[in-house]
């Protein structure tokens, strides 16, 4: 009784305002297709120069020059030029195993950091979780000289490790992970300890089982950010047989000139991986970003 008569008044007052359901619900699918319209406009600005890029690589390089999307006779021809005059295979090779290093020692790094900083407690943790939030504010094109001469001293240079090690250390993904453990409740580590479990055993056995969806995002950007890097790969290498993706886009942009069809289809191929990971891991990404640094 007391519920209804409390919610009588909140119905007349509503009523009186000229507030229906139906106007709510009306109000919800025009704000829905508003959203739907605002992504549909950048999906737009994605993928038409994704489309173009298409349509330049499947055109004979005599009409590369005409600013049309008509093709008077579609081939294949500069796909074929690009994967039998190139090494991109190797090219493929080459950033498959580096992105994939990256990807795996900044997930295990990061996710011991983040553990620390959000389960241990030490003195100045604070001030350690905050110089290294820091460290996203320095430009990596500052640090590109003492890395350099730290990969020479080291013997590093023209090998994977000398592309992978200097692009492991990540502020952000040691913020997302420190951010997904604090919303983990610490039931389950007290309920370990318990038992006789060490921090590494909780780590390994307790936490990390749970975190699946911030080690998926921080291991697909990883791996995508690692895959287009250009500058540093090409600094440390110098052997053309271990040159990445980007390197070898790189080169060859400068060896077939004006041949718009033949740089489009190396284009093209170069962003097939990084498409297939998108598309097989958007739920994945979703879910990780939605349940790690965006929670308080």
């Amino acid at each position: 009784m007391a519920h209804s008569t409390l919610a009588a008044p909140e119905a007349e007052t509503a009523q009186s305002r000229g507030v229906t359901q139906a106007k709510i619900d009306q109000r919800h699918r025009l704000f829905n297709r508003i959203c739907l319209g605002v992504l549909i406009a950048f999906a737009l600005l994605w993928l038409v120069p994704l489309a173009w890029a298409v349509d330049t690589a499947l055109k004979p390089n005599a009409e590369t020059t005409r600013t049309t999307w008509l093709i008077d006779d579609p081939t294949f021809a500069a796909f074929g030029r690009v994967l039998s005059d190139t090494p991109i295979l190797n090219w493929f090779g080459a950033s498959l195993i580096t992105s994939t290093l990256t990807a795996v020692g900044t997930v295990v790094t990061a996710s011991l950091a983040g553990f620390a900083l959000s389960r241990m407690r030490f003195r100045y943790r604070n001030l350690v979780f905050w110089a290294i939030l820091a460290g996203i504010m320095i430009p990596g094109q500052v640090l590109i000289v003492p890395q350099f001469r730290e990969m020479d001293a080291l013997g590093l240079l023209n090998t994977y490790w000398a592309v992978s090690l200097p692009q492991i250390p990540t502020a952000v993904a040691i913020f997302i992970f420190k951010q997904f453990f604090d919303g983990l409740p610490r039931d389950l580590e007290e309920a370990a300890r318990i038992d006789g479990a060490g921090w590494f055993r909780i780590y390994r056995g307790v936490v990390m089982p749970l975190a699946r969806p911030a080690v998926a995002a921080v291991a697909i950007f990883t791996f995508v950010t690692s895959w287009n890097e250009l500058l540093w790969p090409l600094l440390v290498l110098t052997n053309p047989d271990l040159m990445t993706m980007p390197v070898g886009l790189a080169t060859v942009q400068g060896a077939f000139g004006i041949r718009y069809a033949d740089t489009m289809a190396s284009t093209v191929l170069g962003a097939i991986p990084l498409v297939a990971v998108f598309l097989l891991f958007q739920r994945h990404i979703v879910q990780g970003i939605a349940g790690t640094g965006l929670k308080g």
